[in-house]
């Protein structure tokens, strides 16, 4: 059954629409090395993940005890890019449900887009070497407005460029930058457990909390949206 009125429906991307831990990490791992800086490990390292890659350069840094200048973390966090953008689907996959939850949400009407802190540029290439681009409306990264999540610019970003409406938009996503920037906004919030956050997900503040993308419609319909 479609819904009722127009809505929209803006996910993050890592750790809530793919698992895309294998390969962040592992990216990680190598620039660190260029530092001269042991890996980190894995779960660890996947806590991190969240606020795009310099921050994930930055706090795996800081976690390794290792300090740098800004100069210099400037040119770790391109190196990063760099080897990211070459191995951007090497191990990544959507999770579990995923795909068959955004068909079924797409036929009851409801318009898709991706509000994430990666850059614009590596967001779209992986969605497309993973062949889920054309099921979004927008796709939006930290740097496409200047300012990434928790600020709202992005995700009202989202929201507009998909043809939405604040009123009827949800976000989905798995961190505290999800929550806020949704928060800002005045939209409820579907906290995923199974992505990367430091922040139990219980935690975070979410309106709902799916533990697979099959709960995700019932979530939405229990948000008062039918």
């Amino acid at each position: 059954m479609s819904f009722s009125k127009p809505l929209t429906i803006v996910f993050d991307l890592d750790g809530t629409l793919v698992e895309s831990a294998p390969d962040l990490v592992d990216a990680l791992a190598v620039t660190l090395a260029a530092e001269g800086v042991a890996p980190l490990p894995y779960e660890q390292a996947r806590d991190l993940i969240g606020a795009g890659a310099r921050a994930l350069v930055e706090r795996g840094l800081a976690v390794a005890g290792h300090q740098v200048t800004p100069q210099r973390l400037n040119e770790l966090h391109a190196f990063f890019l760099d080897h990211y953008a070459a191995h951007i689907a090497a191990r990544t996959l959507p999770y579990p449900g995923c795909e068959a939850a955004l068909d079924r949400l797409a036929a009851r009407g409801a318009t898709l887009a991706v509000c994430t802190n990666k850059v614009e540029r590596l967001a779209t290439q992986l969605l497309d070497e993973l062949g889920l681009t054309a099921r979004f409306a927008a796709i939006v990264g930290g740097d496409t407005f200047g300012v990434g999540k928790p600020d709202p610019t992005s995700l009202l970003g989202a929201i507009e460029r998909a043809g939405g409406d604040r009123d009827r938009a949800i976000m989905v996503g798995d961190s505290a930058a999800d929550v806020g920037a949704a928060r800002a906004v005045g939209a409820p919030v579907v906290v995923a457990t199974f992505g990367y956050t430091i922040t139990p997900p219980q935690e975070l503040g979410g309106d709902a909390l799916i533990d697979h993308f099959d709960e995700l419609e019932g979530a939405i319909e229990r948000l008062g949206f039918s």
